[in-house]
Formats: C-alpha cells, sequence, structure tokens
C-alpha cells in the first residue's frame, strides 16, 4: 500500500530551516493498522498529511499503490484523495449549517455521484455508525462522540482504500473514547482498510497492529502483534420479562438537568423519563401527581399539544426533559370554575401562566390564558 523511502519534510522558519521529517523510511502493507505517538512537535501529524496527500515531502520517494505522490500533479492526486483517502481529524471539522446527512454527502461531491444516489449512501454510512435518527441534525445538536461518528461516516462513505485520522478521540472522555475506537476497530477489520492512527492516548494506540514512535522526525517501528481479524460480535442480552423491565425502569434515577432551578433538581430523581414533541404522552404519574397525569388507574394520559419543546432538548438527556415537564406540571393551580371538573365531579388544574423553567411554547392561536394542563 505505502512505500516511504527517505522521506524528508523541511519547512523555512526565518533565516533557519525546521526539519520536521529527517529521511523516514516506512513500508505499510495493505490491510494493515499502524499507530503512531511520539513527542509534540516531532513530526507526527506532518507525516500523517504527506501519507494523505495534503502535503508534499520536500525529498525522497512517497509509493501509493504504485504511483509516487511527490511528483504526481495536483489535479490526480486531487483524484487520489477524493476516492481512495478518508481522514478522520481531532475537531470532527464538520460543516456547521449542514446537518449531519449533508455533511457526509460532502465526501461524495467530487466525485460527481448524482444527488439521490448521494442522499441514499449517506443515510446507509449514518446507519452504519448509529445515526440513523439523526440524519437532520446540525453538529451543534450531537454531542462530542455523535459529531466524530459522522466525520467517520464521511470518511467511510466513498469506500476508500486508507482511513487516515488525526487524534480521533483527543476531544472525547474515556467511554466516548472506547465507543469510538472500538467502532473504528470493527469498521478496519469489517471493511478491510490500511488505517494509520496518530494519538498521544497509549490505550488507543494498543489496539493497532504495530506502533511506530516519531522522535527528532525520525520514526521507529515496533510489532504488537494484533490479529487482523473482525472483533467478536457482543452477545444480545436475554428479553427480561415485562414486570421486571416495570421494575428496574421505576428503580432506575434520571440525572439532574444542568444549570436548572432548584424545584427541577427535587423532581429529577423521581422521575421517569418521558417523550418530548407533538403528540407525545406523558407515561406514568410521578408521586404526588394527580391520575390524570399519567397512565394510571385514572385513565390514560393526554397528549402534549401544540409544539411545545425543550430547550436544547437536541443534547439534553430524556430525564432531563421529563423533569422539565413534570416541573411545568407541579405549578398547575386548583381553581373551581364550570368547566375544570371530569366526569366523576374530580377538580382538574388549569394553568394561569405558563411555567418558563426551560419550556418555550411559541404562541399559538389556540393557547389561552386559562389553558388546562392536560391540554399539553
Amino acid at each position: 500500500m505505502y512505500s516511504l523511502k527517505g522521506i524528508k519534510k523541511d519547512y523555512p522558519k526565518g533565516r533557519g530551516v525546521v526539519h520536521a521529517l529527517r529521511g523516514v523510511d516506512l513500508e505499510i502493507a495493505d490491510g494493515e493498522w499502524l499507530a503512531i505517538q511520539g513527542p509534540t512537535g516531532h513530526g507526527k501529524s506532518t507525516l500523517l498529511q504527506i501519507l494523505g496527500g495534503l502535503d508534499r515531502p520536500s525529498a525522497g520517494v512517497l509509493d501509493f499503490d504504485g504511483r509516487d505522490l511527490a511528483k504526481t500533479r495536483e489535479a490526480e492526486m486531487t483524484k487520489i484523495r477524493a476516492s481512495s483517502i478518508g481522514f478522520v481529524f481531532q475537531t470532527f471539522n464538520l460543516i456547521p449549517t449542514l446537518s449531519a446527512q449533508e455533511n457526509v454527502e460532502t465526501a461524495l461531491a467530487p466525485l460527481g455521484i448524482p444527488g439521490k444516489e448521494r442522499k441514499a449512501r449517506a443515510a446507509e454510512a449514518l446507519e452504519s455508525v448509529s445515526l440513523s435518527d439523526r440524519l437532520r441534525h446540525l453538529p451543534s445538536e450531537l454531542s462530542g462522540g455523535q459529531q466524530q461518528r459522522v466525520a467517520i461516516a464521511r470518511a467511510l462513505v466513498k469506500a476508500p482504500k486508507v482511513l487516515l485520522a488525526d487524534e480521533p478521540t483527543g476531544n472525547l472522555d474515556e467511554d466516548t473514547r472506547d465507543e469510538i475506537m472500538g467502532l473504528m476497530e470493527e469498521m478496519w477489520a469489517d471493511k478491510g482498510l490500511t488505517m494509520v492512527i496518530v494519538t498521544h492516548d497509549s490505550a488507543v494506540a494498543r489496539r493497532a497492529q504495530r506502533l511506530g514512535t516519531m522522535k527528532n522526525g525520525q520514526i521507529t517501528i515496533k510489532q504488537l502483534a494484533k490479529p487482523a481479524t473482525r472483533p467478536a460480535a457482543a452477545k444480545p442480552a436475554p428479553p427480561a420479562s415485562a414486570a421486571s423491565a416495570a421494575e428496574a425502569d421505576d428503580s432506575a434515577e434520571v440525572a439532574e438537568p444542568v444549570n436548572q432551578p432548584a424545584s427541577l433538581s427535587l423532581l429529577a430523581p423521581r422521575a421517569r423519563p418521558l417523550p418530548v414533541g407533538p403528540g407525545a404522552r406523558l407515561s406514568r404519574p410521578a408521586p404526588g401527581f394527580p391520575a390524570w397525569a399519567g397512565s394510571g388507574p385514572g385513565g390514560p394520559a393526554p397528549p402534549l399539544a401544540g409544539r411545545a419543546r425543550i430547550a436544547g432538548a437536541g443534547n439534553a438527556s430524556a430525564g432531563a426533559a421529563s423533569a422539565v415537564i413534570l416541573s411545568a406540571l407541579a405549578q398547575c393551580r386548583y381553581r373551581p370554575s364550570p368547566t375544570s371538573r371530569s366526569a366523576s365531579g374530580e377538580k382538574i388544574p388549569v394553568v394561569e401562566d405558563f411555567p418558563r423553567h426551560g419550556v418555550e411554547n411559541p404562541p399559538q392561536p389556540e393557547f389561552s390564558h386559562r389553558k388546562r394542563c392536560d391540554s399539553w
């Protein structure tokens, strides 16, 4: 796949010269996984950019599938990058104004693929990284791990021969790091990719077959003897009974929302995760709420009408969303009126003012000052 002989890269700096690479000799086989580590400023990222055709060496031979990239014309180099090399970066490099699907489609645009096929392939790529329900989300509406999944889907949607990653987990916590690296390892084994990853994280580097250490512009290779086989799939957990599932659900605590009023923090540990959106229903009343607030003995829950939504729900947990809704219900006040009683004579809460603890209710003609709680 790659054969590097005497690769040098020099950068002018003032009246001097910075020798980023000092005669690198390296062989990377087809389907191999190589990790590269080393101190900052010793040539790791420079080497990766040269492997990806983003930069050219000052001297030496850079053979990629029989082509010397050091002598390839720029137009031909662009075609090679567009069709054969996928990139994953530490900062994701997603276009903020495009949806997840549109960001993935950008990798196919230089190949002249028709729009309908681009959309289908982008959706398929996002499904392969478990983001089929986030096609229309903007990067700002995704977590860091989800954004990196979009970046991986963008890199792989064109079915490249090589995947180059520069600190792909540098901005992620440990759990998300392991999740992303598990995904990349599965893709590497499943698709037969040649993968080169630059990382400071030894836990990431140990997953590779070989480890290269960069120091003073030169590389030393160590064999890690990782088998080139697809990771064994985890066995699915046995289905739980309805009773045990309900019991586990009742016992689970919901994480408290960040920067919310104290009333929400009190509700959050006892609130069940609830759906949010048009037509959604409250699944069960929390302790201390009337039966009409859920699907308990008081009958089915009323729908959440209109377009009420939770501010920032794109990144918030379902538990935080449910706490906001329950907090809103908790502030409903009883007021006797001809229309505030149920068929059995029970008083039904009415709303004097919609609470503003994170709930945004766009003005709508059907909303009134005394709208009943069960209408939204």
